[in-house]
């Protein structure tokens, strides 16, 4: 779907292709128009901007900019309407990404869903455009979710879902808590997510992770992305200037090139700075309670703040239809196992080679299980 690797459609492509005909044969089971369709997104979803069966019987979705209000707040984003007509409304958050809302998956992605009826609505979020995931994040992604459900010019007003994708699964899951839109968000679709941040910290930094606390480590080469964009997302909390100021120029060097030498600027740093670097140079998994215990206060604060760990989520009325990549090496799929785990409607499909939300060579079964999560949001979408 939307991350940071290279996708490879054709071997996308060939499982869902082969999946095909076994899905076929389980469709008696369930609603066979919604079992097909659901086949057909897949397909779209894997071919991107190629030729396919959807793109042949659907015609295309129109893109439009709006822009929208919520109190002093002016937003931006992009609105994607069904030719046909919607039948929910979705507001699909993008992941960490420079071009945002533009970003070229993230657009195929939309128009897929678009096609598939929904009236999708990308909100322009400055924070993750820059690179930085911080808990305010939650706020704008709760007021396009009122924008859209408020909108009267759209089908489907009786069903709004949200999805979201890597980091922003947090602050997405945050604003479905907010005052007054539990009850308004009946499903949810999180893409290569988290739940608790510790864990997460304590994976790009040493490559450990495990599903549960009393299970034994196991390790992975980790993504360095996740590390510098924590990096990027704190510095700004720093009290010294020179501290914000080294420690972004540290990211964005390292970001550039992971090999890159910053000692020069490591050596700038005072106190609140190095104990944020001393975290992200940690190998030792059982230093990492310690170090985050040594962060500035505002570091600690904004850390709990996205943390899912611990929340209500098993209050939440919305269904949970959750995706991981067993091979995601940005957020390990421990986490999303987590995640299940936390809520009560809640549907899991872990895929072998997905890479961090990536298609990546698919195998059969995972096409099977990756068509299952769609006929889930077909359903949510009919209110089934």
């Amino acid at each position: 779907m939307i991350g940071d690797h290279h996708r490879n459609t054709n071997a996308t492509a060939t499982a869902v292709t082969a999946a095909v005909a076994i899905v076929a044969t389980g469709l008696a089971a369930c609603s066979p128009t919604r079992g097909i369709e659901a086949v057909r997104v897949l397909q779209d979803i894997a071919t991107g901007t190629r030729p396919s069966g959807l793109k042949e019987t659907t015609a295309t979705p129109r893109r439009q900019t709006v822009e929208y209000q919520a109190g002093k707040r002016r937003y931006v984003g992009d609105l994607y309407r069904p030719a046909e007509g919607a039948l929910a409304r979705l507001v699909l958050v993008p992941g960490v990404t420079p071009d945002g809302k533009d970003d070229a998956k993230l657009v195929a992605f939309a128009v897929t869903l678009a096609r598939a009826r929904f009236a999708v609505l990308v909100p322009d979020l400055k924070g993750l455009r820059a690179l930085k995931v911080r808990s305010e994040d939650a706020g704008e992604i709760a007021d396009a979710i009122r924008h859209l459900a408020a909108r009267n010019d759209l089908g489907g007003r009786q069903r709004v879902g949200i999805a979201a994708i890597s980091y922003a699964v947090g602050p997405a899951i945050l604003a479905t808590l907010t005052d007054g839109l539990d009850e308004l968000v009946q499903f949810v679709v999180a893409i290569g997510g988290y739940h608790d941040v510790e864990a997460v910290i304590t994976f790009f930094t040493t490559g450990h992770f495990r599903e549960r606390a009393d299970q034994p480590w196991r390790q992975m080469t980790p993504n360095a992305y996740g590390k510098w964009v924590f990096a990027r997302s704190n510095a700004d909390l720093l009290s010294a200037a020179s501290d914000r100021t080294a420690l972004s120029a540290i990211a964005r060097r390292k970001m550039a090139d992971l090999d890159a030498d910053v000692d020069d600027l490591v050596t700038t740093l005072g106190p609140p700075g190095r104990a944020v670097y001393d975290l992200l140079e940690n190998q030792n998994p059982a230093r990492v309670t310690s170090l985050i215990e040594a962060l500035p206060d505002n570091v600690r604060r904004e850390i709990a703040a996205l943390d899912l760990k611990g929340r209500m989520l098993a209050g939440l009325s919305a269904r949970m239809i959750l995706v991981h990549g067993r091979d995601d090496d940005i957020i390990p799929y421990s986490e999303s196992v987590a995640l299940s785990s936390a809520g009560e409607r809640t549907s899991l499909f872990v895929i072998d080679s997905m890479a961090h939300s990536e298609f990546d060579n698919l195998a059969i079964g995972d096409g099977i299980r990756l068509w299952r999560a769609v006929y889930l949001l077909l359903a949510a979408r009919d209110g089934a």
